[in-house]
């Protein structure tokens, strides 16, 4: 069994590296597909805005993390106009110091910068009314993904939402050398959220994206 830690470590290291020669662009951050920005960001804040607001059941609006954020396209454009501050998690601390710029004046509601895989982050506990968590379970082992969860679970206020949006494949796990990440079919995900303890509260496949990438989930768990 001593490959596969090898192989881990590999699996993240790679994806760093790939990371790192990524321009700090929508553009890179969404790999040559920045034009559907706009239609990924309108999906996600009709999906959100169910959710959100006063009353039984409610989620609440006061802080939001933006997992695998980058240079901080979603807290700019979803997370920053519907809650009061927002932290950011990244590996490439790039990006990070390219979202001070990139957010304008809108940074100084910005809580964190957390600089930090997400196979290694530990979210404050009960600190969140959402986790958002975007196109970056692919850079995530199974084993790695169930405990970041876990740890999201504890992180969630009482009626605090994790939402998983992410490229689903139509059969099994589809390995991207390029990127050394994974994409998972429909019911794998599904899986591996029922194994951290969670439940599906919510789910839609976005829609008017290209044709030729992968069809892209939104799942909101509890």
């Amino acid at each position: 069994m001593g490959d596969i830690k090898h192989d881990e470590t590999n699996f993240y290291s790679n994806a760093e590296d790939y990371w790192r020669e990524i321009p700090a662009t929508v553009d890179g951050m969404l790999g040559g597909y920045g034009s559907i920005s706009s239609i990924d960001i309108n999906g996600s804040k009709t999906f959100l805005k169910k959710f959100l607001g006063e009353g039984e059941g409610k989620t609440g609006t006061s802080c939001a993390l933006d997992c695998g954020a980058g240079i901080g396209r979603i807290t700019k454009r979803l997370l920053l106009p519907l809650f009061t501050t927002v932290d950011l998690v990244d590996v490439t601390q790039e990006f990070l110091d390219k979202a001070k710029s990139y957010l304008g004046e809108e940074a100084k509601r910005v809580g964190h910068y957390f600089c930090s895989g997400l196979q290694d982050f530990v979210p404050e506990a009960g600190r969140y009314d959402v986790i958002w968590i975007q196109w970056v379970i692919g850079h995530l082992t199974d084993s790695h993904l169930v405990e970041f969860l876990r740890r999201c679970q504890k992180a969630i206020k009482p009626n605090g939402l994790i939402i998983i949006k992410d490229n689903v494949s139509y059969e099994g796990v589809v390995p991207d050398e390029v990127d050394s990440s994974v994409c998972r079919d429909l019911a794998i995900v599904r899986s591996l959220v029922a194994t951290a303890g969670l439940r599906i509260i919510h789910e839609e496949q976005q829609v008017d994206f290209p044709k030729e990438i992968y069809q892209v989930h939104t799942l909101a768990l509890r």
